[in-house]
């Protein structure tokens, strides 16, 4: 009888012990710090499409949707991905770690901008997936509309439906060509993407959450684009 009484001890002491990690580690899901005009979510356990707000916690298998003139500044973990209007994406693998991150996303339509900036000692992957090609990085910033790639900080493997996987550094661009395949890249201004707003700046008709203490934004907020 003391031995059974010693080891239900010892399971109910470990269970309590291990849960809050576990819980930790599924608990990290996506949060909408930023977003103007309008902007729909779909969750994965359903059909139609739900009006969002600043603040709102969204899943893996998400889809969002932007409107015309529609913006959406989404942080999972390190990374923090701009929806821009006339976007549907879909959130298909959130894997939040103490020292590790995956985040793959689907790009059906629209453009995207994203920054992945993880904090020493924790390797962060992305990647964006499209119709005809697919981008990742562990550390970078660019923009990516489907087709067309154009990287503002660090480097990005790029790789279309057919031939090899390529390198594009910050500075350069590349698109997916009519054979599918991407092409060499060229140099461009980054400046002539979309301009810079000061991060924290504000807007008319923008929305935002309280921002996570520590984490640096570099996004662009240029609620004009069309």
């Amino acid at each position: 009888m003391k031995r059974k009484v010693l080891a239900l001890t010892f399971l109910f002491i470990s269970a309590y012990t291990f849960a809050p990690a576990a819980l930790s580690a599924q608990s990290e899901i996506g949060i909408i710090r930023q977003m103007n005009g309008t902007v729909e979510i779909k969750t994965a356990n359903s059909d139609i499409y739900t009006a969002a707000k600043a603040g709102d916690r969204i899943a893996q298998d998400t889809v969002i949707s932007t409107g015309f003139r529609s913006n959406a500044i989404i942080e999972i973990g390190s990374s923090h991905i701009m929806v821009r209007p006339l976007t549907h994406l879909t959130l298909t693998q959130l894997q939040i770690m103490e020292n590790e991150e995956t985040v793959n996303l689907n790009l059906q339509t629209g453009r995207v901008r994203v920054d992945v900036k993880p904090p020493s000692g924790t390797k962060s992957t992305l990647s964006v997936q499209s119709p005809s090609s697919v981008a990742s990085v562990r550390g970078t910033s660019f923009e990516f509309d489907t087709r067309n790639l154009y990287v503002t900080e660090g480097s990005v493997s790029f790789m279309g439906n057919r031939g090899q996987e390529i390198k594009v550094n910050a500075g350069m661009s590349s698109q997916v060509g009519e054979n599918s395949k991407v092409v060499s890249p060229i140099e461009i201004k980054t400046s002539s993407i979309h301009p810079e707003a000061p991060v924290g700046s504000t807007t008319a008709g923008t929305t935002s959450a309280p921002v996570r203490v520590g984490v640096t934004y570099t996004l662009l907020l240029d609620w004009d684009d069309n």
